[in-house]
């Protein structure tokens, strides 16, 4: 049965508003605890797509290598936190780790983060993986210490397509819809470019939405399509292309400086091999998904033609120059540089 939004609310406030009593009093549950003590993962998809199986990975690596001392519990689905309430979870000792989708970090102090929702600003995954697996990635990681978050490292699901009650193969074919987004000042500006009226929601809301007429549409890679249902109360897909989603996998400095050496690196190494499984698999994923949407037949899927890839290119391209200041001019030569690169 579903849960009812508001109870579901109201038993977050009680957690955080716990968690802040609990660090007020300077109970740290891991000092109280120093040799077994229980990593809460808290990400807000589905356990088969590329984000939660890379969890379960790290869980399972955790697990064997500290021979049950260490437990890490998941929460998929956004059953702890949700879009708008998990950093300030993090932050207050409520959860462990995060995966946040990578715009949630310009709401809270970091636009340089927002140049991965630039449309069609990167030609694919490998050239993502310039910026998030080098120096330049390394160099947003660090700057998260300024919001009391140590980040461990970058994970792909891919790149997103456009979906709604109507094929949105032209510009003119977003006019009037109402596309849900996630918390974006660029995704905003794209939906507005393109003539669609963006409506911010929580990840976990959307199928709901859609399935109630509160918004025409919206955006995802195939495999989170897929796996929340939405081929069920979406009639077509079409395969634009114009985005890349990927997420970084944070901590809070409380957690990390609580740890010993040992367990700090373990749980490190842990999640970079678990982050290089969870990448890895992300196409695979996608492609299963979309196999499995081929023989679906409640959605029609679209695939663009080259020439109207370029007409949606240019029609979002104000949207490079709009924000070009607000995410940072430095930060955008040095992305572009990644990747225009010879390798």
């Amino acid at each position: 049965m579903t849960r009812p939004i508001a109870h579901a609310v109201s038993r977050r406030h009680a957690v955080l508003a716990g968690a802040a009593l609990g660090l007020a009093a300077g109970s740290g549950r891991l000092r109280a605890a120093p040799g077994a003590f229980t990593i809460r993962f808290s990400h807000v998809v589905a356990e088969d797509t590329p984000k939660g199986l890379a969890a379960r990975r790290f869980q399972a690596l955790v697990q064997e290598r500290s021979a049950g001392r260490i437990t890490v519990t998941i929460y998929p689905e956004a059953q702890l936190y949700g879009d708008h309430d998990e950093v300030q979870a993090l932050q207050l000792g409520a959860v462990e780790i995060l995966a946040p989708s990578l715009s949630k970090f310009g709401r809270i102090g970091f636009p340089e983060f927002e140049l991965f929702d630039l449309p069609y600003f990167f030609p694919d995954v490998a050239r993502v993986r310039r910026i998030t697996q080098g120096a330049l990635g390394q160099r947003m990681l660090a700057r998260l210490e300024r919001q009391r978050l140590v980040g461990l490292g970058f994970m792909d699901n891919g790149f997103k397509h456009m979906s709604a009650n109507r094929p949105l193969l032209e510009a003119t074919d977003f006019v009037g819809q109402r596309m849900r987004i996630q918390a974006s000042r660029v995704i905003a500006a794209q939906m507005r470019a393109l003539g669609a009226q963006p409506v911010t929601l929580a990840f976990s809301e959307t199928r709901r939405a859609l399935a109630a007429g509160v918004v025409d549409g919206t955006e995802n890679p195939v495999s989170n399509f897929w796996t929340q249902g939405m081929q069920e109360v979406q009639t077509d897909l079409s395969l634009t292309e114009h985005g890349y989603l990927g997420y970084a996998v944070v901590t809070s400095q409380r957690f990390w400086q609580a740890l010993s050496p040992s367990d700090r690196a373990l749980v490190r190494d842990a999640m970079e091999q678990a982050l290089a499984f969870g990448n890895q698999i992300a196409d695979t994923q996608n492609e299963k998904a979309f196999a499995a949407l081929r023989g679906y037949a409640g959605t029609r899927i679209h695939a663009l033609t080259a020439g109207q890839k370029d007409r949606l290119r240019g029609a979002v391209q104000s949207v490079h120059a709009g924000l070009a200041q607000r995410i940072g001019a430095d930060w955008l030569d040095q992305a572009r540089s990644a990747l225009q690169r010879t390798e």
